[in-house]
C-alpha cells in the first residue's frame, strides 16, 4: 500500500496564528515550523509539548518568532533533541530574532519560557542546509529525502519538499513571495509539478496588494512631509528578516540628492541591529541576481551602508539630531524599542507611525490597523527600575547567603575527594591505564603491574566564523591582584564610570496602566513580502497538485480560497480545525500476488518508456489454503505450517479465458511532450508548428493538444493526413 499522510495543525489552523503543524509519512513525523506568539500563549505551548516525543524532525522555514519562536522552549523545557533543518541565512538571523525577542521582553518584564543560554542550547542541534540539497532521512524515515527551494519573504526562506523514493513528493510552501524585491529573488514554485499533495496558506488569499512603486513613493512622501515639519518617525519592522529590505531602500533614498532627505538622521533601533547587517553583509550569494552580478564585478557590498547609524538603547537614540526616522523592533508593538518609542512620539501631532505588517491579532499594531480612528486607549506599561533601600538590602543578604552555601559545599566536596587513596579506586573508573615500574627491576620484559590515572575530561572549544569565543571571565578586573588593578587603571582611562561596574545593577519589574492619546499621524505600508491572493491562485492552478492542505486564514477565505482550487484543479481541498488529524493519502493501493511462470512467459509487454513495459490481463485472484497432508512427520508438518504462515495474505493471480475475459477500452501508457512529437512529425516529413501552445499541422487544419490527464488529442477535418499523423501519435503509446 503507498504511504499513509496524516496531517494535523497543533496551532496555526484556520485562523492567524504562528506555524506549527505535524506531518506523518508512515511512521515518520515532520514538525512544520514551531512558531510562537506575541504573548507567549501557554495552552498552545502545553498542546505542542504533549507532541513532542512524536517528532522525528523538525523544518524551520524563516527565521522569526512567527516559524521558530518556540524552539528554545521545546529543547530546554521539553527535551526535543531530534534533528532541526534550516538553511544558513535561516540559523544566523534566528539566532539574532531570539536574541532581540528575549531582550526586548527582558528589558522592562521577567521572562519565564527561555533564557539566551536555551537559545543557544536549541540552535546547537540545528543543521544547516544549502537550497536544492538532497538530504536522506534516518530510522523511521529511510527512503524520504527533503530539499529546500527559495520561498522568498525572508533572506533564507525556505520550501521544503519531502519526496519519497518511487511515489510522489509533498511541498510545504506558507508564506512565500513570487516576486523579485530589491534583495531577494522570488520563490520558484512553478517549476514544481503535479506533487501529490500542498500544505499552504490562504492568509493573502483575498488580499490585493499595491504595487511596489506607489509603495515606495507613498513611504517616502510621507518621510519628507513629516521630517520637514520637525518630526520625527518611526518604523516598526522585525530584527532580521522584513528589515534588510526597507535599509536596502532608505540607503538609497538616503544616496539620493533629489530627496532631500539626507539631512535628516536615518538609524535603526535594535538590540542586535549591527550583528544583522554584518551577517547581511556576508550572505550576499542568498539575495537577488541583481545584488550578487554587482557584487561580483563592482565588488560593491549593498549593505555597507553610509547613511544608517546603529542604536543600542535610548541613550544612543537621544544623541542623534532631530528630526529623525528610526526602524525599532518588533513590528506587533507588544515589545521593544518600537512600543516605547511609540508611547513617548504618539502623543506629538508632528510625529508619524509607519506600521509595516499585520501582525496577530489582539496586538497593538493590529488594533491601530484595524481601527485607524482609535485615538485614545490604555496600556499597560512595563519597565526595570533599580533596588533601593530596603529592597537592595535585602537582595544582597540573600546573594551573600546563596555565596555562603555553595562555597560550604564546595569545601565539603574538597574535603571528601581528599580523603580518598587510590587503594579505595574502583576498577573500570578510569580512563587511562599506565605501566608501573619499580626502579632497578626494569628488563628485556616489562611488567604486567598497572596503577589507574584519574579522568581527564577536555571541555569542548566553542568557536565561530573567526575564531575561538573569547571568556570574558578572563578580563575580569575583580579577579586581578590590587597591584595589577593599579597598573590597568593607569594604562586604560575610564571617561564612564558605568564602565567599571562588573556586574548589572539588581533590578525590579513594575507595572502599570496609562492612557495613550494618539496625536501623531499612523498610517499602514505593506512591506510584508508575500504573494498576494491572485498570485497564488495562479501559482497553485500552475502546480496542478492531487490534494491541498490549506491552514491559517480568516473561515471565508479559507472556503473561498478551497472552491477555487476545486474548480480551476480538481484537487481535493482540507481544511482541518485545530488538532484535527487528516488522512491525505493517496487512493490507490498496490497488493503482493504470486504469478505463474507460465503467465509470465505469455504476456504481451510493450515498452512504456523509463525501461518500462506494460501488459494487460484478465485473471481472478485466488488465496492459498492451509492443507497440510496427515500422513507428514511432525517436523515436515511444522516446516509446511510455517510456510503457510508467511504465504498466507499472498493471493495468486488466474489467467481467465479470453472467451470470458470481459472487454476493455484500449489504454494509452506514455508522457508524451509536444516538442517531442514534433521532432516525430518533422522526421515523418510532416510540417508543423506551435501557436499559443497548441500544435498545428498539415498548413494549420489539424491541432495537437495537451488534456490535463496528459494525453494528447487530435483534433480535426478527417483526411488522409489525419490518419498519418494519427498513426504516428499511436506508435508513440503503449497500447493495452
Amino acid at each position: 500500500m503507498t504511504s499513509i499522510v496524516n496531517f494535523e495543525g497543533v496551532w496555526g489552523v484556520g485562523d492567524e496564528n504562528p506555524h506549527c503543524y505535524l506531518l506523518t509519512v508512515d511512521d515518520f513525523t515532520f514538525l512544520l515550523d514551531c512558531g510562537w506568539d506575541e504573548k507567549f500563549d501557554k495552552s498552545y505551548i502545553d498542546r505542542l509539548a504533549n507532541v513532542v516525543p512524536r517528532v522525528d524532525c523538525v523544518l524551520l522555514s524563516y527565521p522569526d518568532p512567527l516559524h521558530m519562536g518556540a524552539l528554545p522552549y521545546l529543547v530546554s523545557k521539553c527535551q526535543l533533541n531530534c534533528p532541526i533543518y534550516a538553511t544558513v541565512p535561516v540559523f544566523k538571523m534566528g539566532q539574532m530574532f531570539m536574541y532581540d525577542w528575549f531582550q526586548s521582553h527582558h528589558n522592562y518584564d521577567l521572562v519565564e519560557h527561555f533564557s539566551l543560554d536555551d537559545v543557544d542550547s536549541a540552535f546547537e542541534l540545528i543543521t544547516q542546509v544549502k537550497y536544492n540539497q538532497s538530504i536522506p532521512m534516518r530510522g523511521n524515515g529511510i527512503g524520504l529525502n527533503i530539499s529546500a527551494q527559495p520561498a522568498g519573504h525572508m533572506i533564507g526562506g525556505t520550501i521544503w519538499r519531502i519526496l519519497k523514493d518511487g511515489e510522489g513528493d509533498i511541498v510545504y510552501a506558507v508564506d512565500f513571495n513570487h516576486k523579485k524585491e530589491r534583495h531577494l529573488g522570488g520563490c520558484e514554485l512553478d517549476k514544481i509539478s503535479r506533487p501529490s499533495l500542498l500544505i499552504t496558506d490562504a492568509f493573502n488569499a483575498s488580499y490585493r496588494q499595491e504595487r511596489r512603486r506607489h509603495r515606495d513613493e507613498k513611504l517616502v512622501a510621507q518621510l519628507q512631509e513629516t521630517c520637514r515639519n520637525g518630526g520625527n518617525v518611526l518604523i516598526a519592522t522585525d530584527t532580521g528578516g522584513r528589515v534588510l529590505e526597507i535599509t536596502h531602500m532608505l540607503e538609497q533614498m538616503w544616496s539620493t540628492r533629489e530627496s532631500g532627505l539626507s539631512a535628516y538622521s536615518l538609524c535603526i533601533l535594535s538590540n542586535t541591529g549591527y550583528h544583522v547587517i554584518h551577517f547581511a553583509k556576508q550572505m550576499i550569494e542568498w539575495m537577488s541576481e541583481k545584488l550578487t552580478k554587482a557584487f561580483d564585478t563592482l565588488r560593491t557590498n549593498p549593505f555597507s551602508f553610509k547613511h544608517l547609524k546603529f542604536c543600542h538603547n535610548l541613550t544612543d537614540l537621544s544623541r542623534l539630531p532631530s528630526p529623525k526616522v528610526v526602524l525599532a523592533s518588533f513590528p506587533d508593538l507588544e515589545c521593544g524599542y518600537s512600543r516605547e518609542l511609540f508611547v513617548q512620539w504618539a502623543t506629538n501631532p508632528k510625529n508619524t507611525i509607519i506600521l509595516t505588517s499585520r501582525t496577530g491579532p489582539d496586538t497593538l499594531a493590529r488594533r491601530l490597523i484595524d481601527n485607524p480612528q482609535i485615538r485614545t486607549f490604555k496600556l499597560l506599561e512595563k519597565r526595570r527600575v533599580k533596588l533601593e533601600g530596603v529592597e537592595l538590602d535585602e537582595h544582597y543578604r540573600q546573594k551573600r547567603a546563596e555565596q555562603q552555601q555553595q562555597l560550604r559545599i564546595k569545601e565539603e566536596v574538597e574535603s571528601s575527594s581528599d580523603s580518598e587513596t587510590e587503594e579505595g579506586l574502583e576498577a573500570g573508573k578510569h580512563d587511562i591505564i599506565v605501566l608501573y615500574e619499580k626502579a632497578g627491576t626494569q628488563g628485556i620484559f616489562r611488567s604486567r603491574k598497572h596503577h589507574p590515572m584519574f579522568p581527564l575530561h577536555e571541555e569542548k572549544v566553542r568557536s565561530d566564523d573567526y575564531g575561538e569565543y573569547i571568556n570574558l571571565d578572563d578580563f575580569d578586573l575583580s579577579s586581578m591582584k590590587e597591584d595589577n588593578k593599579e597598573n590597568m587603571d593607569l594604562q586604560i582611562p575610564y571617561e564612564d564610570d558605568d564602565l567599571m561596574e562588573v556586574e548589572e545593577a539588581p533590578t525590579k519589574c513594575i507595572s502599570q496602566t496609562v492612557t495613550v492619546r494618539v496625536a501623531a499621524q499612523v498610517i499602514f505600508i505593506d512591506f510584508e513580502g508575500r504573494s498576494d491572493g491572485e498570485s497564488i491562485r495562479k501559482i497553485v492552478e500552475a502546480m496542478h497538485p492531487l490534494r491541498v492542505i490549506l491552514v491559517r486564514g480568516s473561515p471565508t477565505d479559507l472556503q473561498a480560497f478551497a472552491d477555487n482550487i476545486q474548480t480551476m484543479t480538481k484537487a481535493k481541498v482540507f481544511i482541518p480545525g485545530l488538532g484535527q488529524v487528516i488522512n491525505a493519502s493517496m487512493e490507490s493501493h498496490i497488493y503482493q500476488i504470486k504469478l505463474h511462470e507460465s503467465l509470465v512467459a505469455a504476456l504481451p509487454l510493450q515498452p512504456a518508456g523509463n525501461d518500462l513495459e506494460v501488459a494487460w490481463v484478465d485473471g481472478c485472484v485466488t488465496f492459498p489454503t492451509d492443507i497440510i497432508d496427515d500422513n507428514l512427520d511432525e517436523e515436515n508438518r511444522q516446516v509446511i505450517s510455517s510456510e503457510n504462515k508467511r504465504d498466507r495474505d499472498m493471493a495468486t493471480l488466474n489467467v481467465v479465458a479470453k472467451e470470458h475475459a470481459p472487454p476493455h477500452q484500449p489504454v494509452f501508457i506514455n508522457d508524451i511532450r509536444l516538442s517531442e512529437f514534433k521532432q516525430v512529425l518533422s522526421r515523418a516529413g510532416i510540417s508543423s508548428e506551435f501557436n499559443a501552445g497548441i500544435l498545428w499541422c498539415a498548413n494549420g487544419t489539424l491541432a495537437l493538444k495537451k488534456q490535463d490527464s496528459g494525453s494528447i488529442s487530435l483534433e480535426g477535418p478527417l483526411s488522409q493526413d489525419y490518419y498519418a499523423i494519427r498513426e504516428l501519435l499511436y506508435a508513440q503509446y503503449a497500447i493495452i
